[in-house]
């Protein structure tokens, strides 16, 4: 943890029951600081019983917060209009910022604490005046890439036991305190998608929003039909069942026209994209060509690039690969980093053809 804090502050700790959040507690009780568990009830994934189990082995007081209706309204919802609007979501990203993290707020207040902390791998710090995040020792557990929407008020109470940590480690020190949570598995598929598969939930929920429609290549040669375009996404390969002679993959989702194009690779690699709800975490404003190291998805490798602002389109920021990206999708995050230090981030609204002529 960057910063000293007092010896004696009172701490919520977001309890999910597994091993990262439970050595978060310990961690910090052994720091001598007052600890509270809290469990936030989305109304998916496991009960609180295991957060509770855990919370009884540190001898800390735990709570249920509900916050179903949030979580179904501004991450599900979302998650799922997202898609039938032709983009591609990440739904962690959006759920920090709008649901899991501010959630913690009233809490604070309510209880007397100072800060809250989770279990991610994640490092805060301080540049000036700002709140800053700077990627975990572990760079294979990283996890700044969904935290770069949240606000300086948040990341002002925000603790980060972990950033310092491996993944071997804490679960040394799980299995040394003897934590029940110690040898739980990790979970890495989206909470509220129990199959994996998110076109199961968009058939619970939006059935009736996908309509069949064509499967075309670049000629316009119609080569089959698909079951709504929301069931698919740009760079998808498996699952079309059609033949082409060369590996297929979708490079359209053409809305208007309700058509999906097929086509090889390469037609996925681009220079640039055009980016909105951009924010920034160590800079008050970009107002000026920002370069550094950018991450469109994830896990995807970090590739030199810059960012600036489009001329004469407030809110909008363009996006500029030194060497095509491939697979560049509405909807996902671009992340910039410099060095181990999380600079900025914003949505792709836009993917940008080659050659594309800049906005008047």
């Amino acid at each position: 943890m960057s910063n000293p804090i007092n010896p004696k502050a009172k701490v919520i700790v977001a309890m999910s029951g597994g091993v990262d959040s439970s050595v978060a507690a310990l961690l910090l009780l052994r720091q001598g600081l007052r600890v509270l568990g809290a469990t936030l009830d989305t109304g998916y994934g496991p009960g609180p019983e295991q957060a509770a189990r855990v919370c009884r082995a540190l001898g800390i007081p735990h709570r249920v917060v509900d916050i179903r209706a949030d979580f179904e309204n501004l991450a599900v919802a979302d998650f799922v209009q997202s898609y039938l609007s032709g983009r591609t979501p990440n739904p962690c990203v959006a759920c920090n910022e709008r649901v899991k993290f501010p959630a913690f707020l009233p809490l604070l207040a309510e209880s007397g604490a100072e800060y809250f902390a989770t279990g991610h791998y994640v490092r805060r710090d301080r540049l000036g005046s700002r709140y800053v995040l700077r990627q975990a020792l572990d760079k294979a557990k990283d996890q700044s890439y969904f935290l770069y929407r949240l606000s300086q008020d948040i990341l002002f109470r925000c603790l980060f036991p972990l950033g310092d940590l491996t993944k071997a480690e804490v679960r040394a020190l799980a299995a040394e305190a003897g934590l029940p949570s110690a040898g739980q598995k990790d979970s890495y598929d989206v909470c509220f998608i129990s199959s994996g598969d998110y076109r199961e939930l968009l058939r619970e929920r939006a059935a009736g929003q996908l309509t069949p429609g064509e499967i075309a290549d670049g000629t316009g040669r119609v080569l089959g039909f698909h079951q709504g375009l929301a069931n698919y996404t740009l760079g998808q390969r498996r699952g079309l069942k059609i033949a082409l002679g060369y590996p297929a993959y979708v490079v359209g989702l053409d809305h208007a026209a309700n058509r999906l194009t097929l086509g090889a690779r390469d037609l996925l690699c681009q220079r640039e994209a055009l980016l909105e709800e951009v924010n920034s975490q160590a800079l008050a404003e970009l107002t000026s060509p920002l370069s550094g190291q950018m991450k469109i998805r994830y896990k995807s490798p970090a590739a030199s690039g810059e960012i600036r602002p489009e001329p004469g389109r407030a809110g909008l920021y363009r996006l500029s690969f030194c060497q095509p990206a491939w697979g560049m999708t509405p909807g996902q995050s671009a992340v910039c980093y410099q060095g181990d230090l999380l600079v900025l981030g914003g949505v792709i609204r836009e993917v940008l053809a080659a050659n594309a002529p800049e906005h008047e």
